[in-house]
Protein backbone atom coordinates (compact mmCIF):
# COMPACT_ATOMS: atom_id res chain seq x y z
CA UNK A 1 0.00 0.00 0.00
CA UNK A 2 2.94 2.12 0.78
CA UNK A 3 4.25 2.13 -2.70
CA UNK A 4 0.40 2.92 -4.07
CA UNK A 5 0.49 5.98 -2.16
CA UNK A 6 4.36 7.19 -3.37
CA UNK A 7 3.25 6.41 -6.75
CA UNK A 8 -0.35 8.32 -6.31
CA UNK A 9 1.57 11.43 -5.05
CA UNK A 10 4.56 11.53 -7.27
CA UNK A 11 1.55 11.05 -10.31
CA UNK A 12 0.03 13.69 -9.07
CA UNK A 13 2.87 15.66 -8.28
CA UNK A 14 3.64 15.30 -12.10
CA UNK A 15 0.29 16.45 -12.69
CA UNK A 16 0.65 19.75 -11.06
CA UNK A 17 3.91 20.67 -13.29
CA UNK A 18 1.71 20.65 -16.33
CA UNK A 19 1.53 23.37 -18.11
CA UNK A 20 -1.92 23.69 -17.40
CA UNK A 21 -2.87 26.07 -14.19
CA UNK A 22 -2.99 23.83 -10.86
CA UNK A 23 -5.24 26.17 -9.28
CA UNK A 24 -8.90 25.62 -10.42
CA UNK A 25 -11.28 28.01 -10.05
CA UNK A 26 -15.25 26.82 -9.75
CA UNK A 27 -17.32 26.38 -12.42
CA UNK A 28 -20.19 28.72 -13.78
CA UNK A 29 -23.29 27.16 -12.05
CA UNK A 30 -24.93 25.30 -14.87
CA UNK A 31 -21.81 24.28 -16.83
CA UNK A 32 -21.01 20.64 -18.05
CA UNK A 33 -17.71 19.66 -18.54
CA UNK A 34 -14.92 17.00 -18.04
CA UNK A 35 -14.41 18.03 -13.79
CA UNK A 36 -17.21 20.00 -13.16
CA UNK A 37 -17.40 20.30 -9.26
CA UNK A 38 -13.98 22.23 -8.02
CA UNK A 39 -12.24 21.06 -4.84
CA UNK A 40 -13.83 22.03 -1.79
CA UNK A 41 -11.91 23.24 1.07
CA UNK A 42 -12.53 24.89 4.48
CA UNK A 43 -10.87 28.09 3.36
CA UNK A 44 -11.26 29.27 0.11
CA UNK A 45 -12.06 26.93 -2.67
CA UNK A 46 -10.54 28.41 -5.43
CA UNK A 47 -6.90 28.30 -4.16
CA UNK A 48 -6.79 24.83 -3.74
CA UNK A 49 -5.90 22.78 -6.79
CA UNK A 50 -7.50 19.17 -7.51
CA UNK A 51 -3.99 17.57 -6.48
CA UNK A 52 -4.02 19.14 -3.05
CA UNK A 53 -8.08 18.37 -2.68
CA UNK A 54 -7.48 14.44 -3.75
CA UNK A 55 -3.88 14.13 -1.26
CA UNK A 56 -6.44 15.90 1.67
CA UNK A 57 -8.84 13.27 0.77
CA UNK A 58 -6.88 10.42 1.33
CA UNK A 59 -5.76 11.13 4.53
CA UNK A 60 -9.06 11.10 5.53
CA UNK A 61 -9.93 8.36 4.22
CA UNK A 62 -6.85 6.17 5.54
CA UNK A 63 -7.90 6.47 9.15
CA UNK A 64 -11.66 5.28 8.12
CA UNK A 65 -12.29 1.24 8.86
CA UNK A 66 -14.26 -0.86 5.99
CA UNK A 67 -17.56 0.14 6.54
CA UNK A 68 -16.60 3.84 6.77
CA UNK A 69 -14.57 3.39 3.28
CA UNK A 70 -17.74 1.53 1.62
CA UNK A 71 -20.07 4.38 2.80
CA UNK A 72 -17.90 6.97 1.89
CA UNK A 73 -17.25 5.61 -1.57
CA UNK A 74 -21.63 5.45 -1.94
CA UNK A 75 -22.15 8.99 -0.83
CA UNK A 76 -19.11 9.92 -3.60
CA UNK A 77 -20.96 7.43 -6.35
CA UNK A 78 -24.35 9.81 -5.83
CA UNK A 79 -22.15 12.89 -7.40
CA UNK A 80 -21.65 12.80 -11.35
CA UNK A 81 -18.48 14.70 -11.26
CA UNK A 82 -14.98 13.52 -12.57
CA UNK A 83 -13.46 14.65 -9.13
CA UNK A 84 -16.47 12.71 -7.48
CA UNK A 85 -15.88 9.62 -9.25
CA UNK A 86 -12.40 9.55 -8.34
CA UNK A 87 -12.85 9.79 -4.84
CA UNK A 88 -15.32 7.32 -4.85
CA UNK A 89 -12.83 4.87 -6.87
CA UNK A 90 -10.05 6.21 -4.08
CA UNK A 91 -12.27 4.95 -1.25
CA UNK A 92 -12.73 1.59 -2.70
CA UNK A 93 -9.14 1.38 -3.53
CA UNK A 94 -8.39 1.42 0.13
CA UNK A 95 -11.04 -1.41 1.33
CA UNK A 96 -10.35 -4.74 0.80
CA UNK A 97 -13.09 -6.11 0.54
CA UNK A 98 -13.69 -3.82 -2.97
CA UNK A 99 -14.23 -5.60 -6.41
CA UNK A 100 -11.58 -3.96 -8.77
CA UNK A 101 -14.38 -4.02 -11.58
CA UNK A 102 -16.52 -1.41 -9.58
CA UNK A 103 -13.02 1.05 -9.25
CA UNK A 104 -12.32 0.81 -13.38
CA UNK A 105 -15.95 0.89 -13.80
CA UNK A 106 -15.67 4.55 -11.75
CA UNK A 107 -12.33 6.04 -13.54
CA UNK A 108 -12.36 4.12 -16.71
CA UNK A 109 -14.77 7.70 -18.44
CA UNK A 110 -12.64 9.71 -16.24
CA UNK A 111 -9.25 8.38 -18.07
CA UNK A 112 -10.90 8.95 -21.79
CA UNK A 113 -12.02 12.54 -20.96
CA UNK A 114 -10.17 15.48 -20.54
CA UNK A 115 -10.53 16.14 -17.18
CA UNK A 116 -8.60 18.24 -14.96
CA UNK A 117 -5.08 16.89 -15.13
CA UNK A 118 -5.16 15.97 -11.61
CA UNK A 119 -8.18 14.35 -11.79
CA UNK A 120 -7.24 12.26 -14.64
CA UNK A 121 -3.74 11.42 -13.67
CA UNK A 122 -5.54 9.74 -10.15
CA UNK A 123 -8.20 8.03 -12.43
CA UNK A 124 -4.91 6.71 -14.66
CA UNK A 125 -3.37 5.87 -11.60
CA UNK A 126 -6.61 4.15 -9.68
CA UNK A 127 -7.14 2.36 -13.09
CA UNK A 128 -3.45 1.04 -13.57
CA UNK A 129 -3.80 -0.53 -10.12
CA UNK A 130 -7.07 -1.95 -10.11
CA UNK A 131 -6.22 -4.37 -13.36
CA UNK A 132 -2.76 -4.80 -11.79
CA UNK A 133 -5.19 -6.26 -8.65
CA UNK A 134 -7.22 -7.85 -10.88
CA UNK A 135 -4.98 -9.41 -12.98
CA UNK A 136 -2.73 -10.80 -9.44
CA UNK A 137 -5.98 -11.77 -7.84
CA UNK A 138 -6.58 -14.15 -10.88
CA UNK A 139 -3.06 -15.41 -10.61
CA UNK A 140 -3.70 -16.31 -7.05
CA UNK A 141 -7.10 -18.00 -7.94
CA UNK A 142 -4.88 -20.42 -10.94
CA UNK A 143 -2.15 -20.78 -8.63
CA UNK A 144 -4.87 -22.39 -6.10
CA UNK A 145 -6.09 -24.25 -8.27
CA UNK A 146 -3.42 -24.96 -9.72
CA UNK A 147 -2.66 -26.64 -6.05
CA UNK A 148 -5.20 -28.65 -5.19
CA UNK A 149 -4.93 -30.32 -8.16
CA UNK A 150 -1.12 -30.79 -7.31
CA UNK A 151 -2.45 -32.42 -3.65
CA UNK A 152 -5.20 -34.34 -5.22
CA UNK A 153 -2.70 -36.07 -7.61
CA UNK A 154 0.16 -36.33 -5.06
CA UNK A 155 -2.69 -37.83 -2.50
CA UNK A 156 -3.43 -40.40 -5.25
CA UNK A 157 -0.30 -41.51 -6.54
CA UNK A 158 -0.06 -41.59 -2.41
CA UNK A 159 -2.74 -44.23 -2.21
CA UNK A 160 -1.14 -45.93 -5.42
CA UNK A 161 2.16 -46.15 -3.48
CA UNK A 162 -0.06 -47.62 -0.53
CA UNK A 163 -1.40 -50.51 -2.85
CA UNK A 164 1.37 -51.68 -4.47
CA UNK A 165 3.03 -51.75 -1.31
CA UNK A 166 0.14 -54.25 0.43
CA UNK A 167 0.22 -56.23 -2.64
CA UNK A 168 4.18 -56.57 -2.62
CA UNK A 169 3.81 -57.33 1.18
CA UNK A 170 1.10 -59.98 0.53
CA UNK A 171 3.31 -61.34 -2.15
CA UNK A 172 6.31 -61.42 0.10
CA UNK A 173 4.36 -62.95 2.92
CA UNK A 174 2.80 -65.72 0.35
CA UNK A 175 6.38 -66.68 -0.93
CA UNK A 176 7.71 -67.42 2.81
CA UNK A 177 4.35 -69.39 3.31
CA UNK A 178 6.03 -71.58 0.06
CA UNK A 179 9.32 -71.55 1.29
CA UNK A 180 8.52 -72.52 4.67
CA UNK A 181 5.86 -75.15 3.05
CA UNK A 182 8.75 -76.30 0.94
CA UNK A 183 11.30 -76.88 3.99
CA UNK A 184 8.55 -78.97 5.69
CA UNK A 185 8.24 -81.47 2.96
CA UNK A 186 11.61 -82.02 3.01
Amino acid sequence: MRLFFCVAFCMLVAACAAPEPAVVSAPAPGSAGGASSAPASAGNPQSQSYAEDLMAYLGRLRTMNEAALAGEAARMRRDASDLARVKAALALSLSSQADEGDIIELVEPVTRRSAANDVRAMAVLLNTNAQERRRLRQRAANAAGELREERKLAEAQKQRAEQLQQKLDALTDLERSLASREAQTR
